[in-house]
């Protein structure tokens, strides 16, 4: 039996573990959000970055990439690194994976990490916010992993090249460049100021 996972967020650009088959599309009955509190991958305990999580929202589908992993030690191997990288994700859950809108699911059964908003099980939800604070947060925020910008700009640039649209990952990167040409605009009319 072979194993599927479902990636909707860092998984698409950087997977990590081996696979024998990727197959973009969609599960439906979701949408991805920048709820989940990042304290060890692009933020701190301190000041936590913010990365995707889903939540069921009805007649919304959340398109992705589904990897399939046969080989038994290539599936212990993708699992001992899901449960590391995956570990501030409360849930799991298997759900159909559909690569036509009006077909019957291409794959039942495919595993997808969620972060739920239940605070006893997951105490990093962060929870909704305008887009402005989320952009925000997201702009201030580095971890491990590097700045929490770069993790919105790849899952940006990911689903644009496999030609899937979501407004909220668009809009939340414009959002963030917008902050970011405030910024340096700021910070040159400064520098300009002090060479008077």
């Amino acid at each position: 039996m072979a194993m599927w996972v479902f990636g909707y967020g860092s998984l698409i650009w950087k997977t990590g573990f081996p696979f024998d088959e990727s197959l973009p599309g969609f599960i439906k009955g979701y949408r991805r959000v920048f709820h989940q509190g990042s304290t060890d991958h692009r933020g701190t305990p301190e000041f936590p970055g913010r990365t995707v999580t889903l939540e069921s929202a009805d007649g919304e589908v959340c398109w992705g990439v589904a990897y399939k992993i046969t080989k038994e030690e290539d599936k212990r191997d993708a699992l001992t690194h899901l449960e590391v990288r995956e570990k501030q994700y409360d849930q799991k859950e298997y759900l159909d994976f559909f690569t036509e809108s009006n077909s019957e699911p291409a794959v039942t059964g495919v595993m997808v990490y969620i972060a739920s908003p239940d605070k006893k099980s997951n105490n990093n939800y962060l929870g909704p916010a305008s887009l402005e604070d989320i952009a925000k947060q997201i702009v201030k925020a580095e971890g491990p992993s590097g700045p929490n910008r770069d993790y919105l700009f790849n899952l940006e640039e990911a689903l644009a090249q496999l030609g899937f649209k979501d407004k909220h990952v668009t809009d939340l990167a414009n959002q963030v460049r917008h902050i970011l040409s405030e910024t340096e605009e700021s910070s040159v009319d400064d520098g300009t100021a002090n060479n008077v």
